[in-house]
């Protein structure tokens, strides 16, 4: 389908885990409004796979392609030097990427996967990016989360699961901490005309757990997997957060199918947002002074 409309013409758009799924739908969703989309991807033959599809799709060539590993905080810091090599203005940031681990593994930096992923990596990211993304202002952030956040399980004093780890619940508690981080972020955003959203995509197939899996347990995952929605589908309300009129100026919500929806109770307690906070600057060494808000 060629593009269908100029609604994000000029406007420069990134996505995290941009080479399949819902992250590779929305960013066609996006280059069919016109925008300039930045597609981050670990691997650099399924990103240029995703970025060649989505010009022919969308007949748009304003396609870019970075790559940075996520689990890695210094792959993290290395893609917003290479972005800002080549831009100057953000106008959607859309924290797409996520992980679950049935097993307890660590990244590079010794620290939990799924936390790490989930929940670290777009709090650095974000962070460091936001000089350019306020710069853009009116601009938005959106944070995919998960109806899972609803299990309102967090535990501050393990958020690595050192002490035990329940690959669901660990999932779980990434997810909420996005929604704290999202109303958080949204809060001292308060003013600078960038807003912050999350949202749940609904229950969507995708390859998320796929490597962890033997053969028995993927095949069961795929056949589950059969009666879920379409990457298509679960990226109509990232797309709507990026990009409608009608959320122009809302900050702070969390949304599914579009519509604003109560999150997990433990996800409004200010205390908590702002302990998470200093928690994750800490996990990723940004001091008061690189803290851009």
């Amino acid at each position: 389908m060629p593009t269908v409309n100029n609604q994000m013409q000029g406007k420069i758009c990134m996505i995290t885990g941009a080479n399949s799924g819902i992250g590779k739908a929305t960013a066609l969703g996006l280059a069919q409004m016109g925008a300039t989309v930045v597609l981050v991807s670990r691997d650099r033959a399924r990103g240029e796979e995703a970025q060649n599809e989505i010009k022919a799709k969308s007949g748009n060539d304003a396609i870019d392609l970075l790559l940075a590993d996520l689990s890695s905080q210094q792959s993290i810091r290395q893609l917003v030097a290479d972005f800002k090599q080549r831009y100057t203005r953000l106008h959607v940031l859309i924290n797409n990427a996520g992980t679950f681990a049935l097993t307890r593994r660590e990244t590079v930096d010794g620290l939990e996967m799924s936390f790490s992923v989930n929940v670290l990596a777009p709090f650095l990211l974000t962070n460091l990016l936001l000089d350019v993304i306020k710069a853009s202002a009116p601009a938005r952030i959106v944070n995919v989360s998960s109806n899972l956040q609803a299990k309102n399980y967090l535990k501050l004093d393990d958020l690595l699961s050192k002490k035990r780890y329940r690959p669901m619940l660990g999932y779980a508690q990434s997810k909420l901490a996005v929604v704290l981080f999202t109303y958080e972020l949204a809060r001292r955003l308060e003013g600078t005309g960038v807003t912050a959203n999350c949202l749940h995509p609904g229950f969507v197939a995708t390859n998320i757990a796929q490597r962890d899996l033997a053969l028995p347990a993927r095949l069961a995952t795929k056949l589950i997997f059969r009666f879920g929605t379409s990457p298509e589908i679960g990226a109509k309300t990232s797309l709507y957060l990026a990009t409608s009129p009608d959320v122009e100026g809302v900050t702070g919500k969390y949304f599914e199918k579009s519509v604003p929806r109560r999150s997990a109770a433990l996800s409004y307690d200010v205390s908590l947002q702002q302990q998470l906070w200093k928690a994750c600057a800490q996990l990723t060494g940004l001091t008061n002074e690189a803290l851009q808000i």
